[in-house]
């Protein structure tokens, strides 16, 4: 059994995101979806409530929705655009290199 080093299986696993298009996109949305939700309660507790703990509370979990959500949709960005980019450098290189071993 031929083990691989954690640089290949990083590799391997890199692309394998990369590959997963709608699973991507579907993080990419519920992301910003979160991001909203946070954004609106954010706002609704700026706005709506009068000064309380209540609405100190309130803004907390908003911000946190929007944190959350900010980084759930940069991860699901960064798979579908970084990683493809990735992809493709790392398959055309490991094609170049499979045709130099055969000349």
């Amino acid at each position: 059994m031929r083990h691989r080093s954690l640089r290949q299986r990083l590799r391997l696993r890199l692309i394998h995101r990369a590959d997963n298009i709608k699973q991507n996109l579907a993080i990419l949305m519920s992301g910003l979806g979160l991001f909203i939700l946070g954004f609106i309660t954010l706002v609704m507790a700026q706005f709506l409530l009068a000064d309380s703990m209540q609405r100190e509370i309130i803004a907390l979990i908003g911000l946190i929705l929007l944190i959350g959500g900010a980084i759930i949709a940069a991860f699901g960005y960064i798979s579908l655009s970084i990683l493809r980019v990735f992809r493709f450098l790392l398959t055309d290189i490991q094609s170049n290199n499979t045709d130099a071993h055969h000349d």
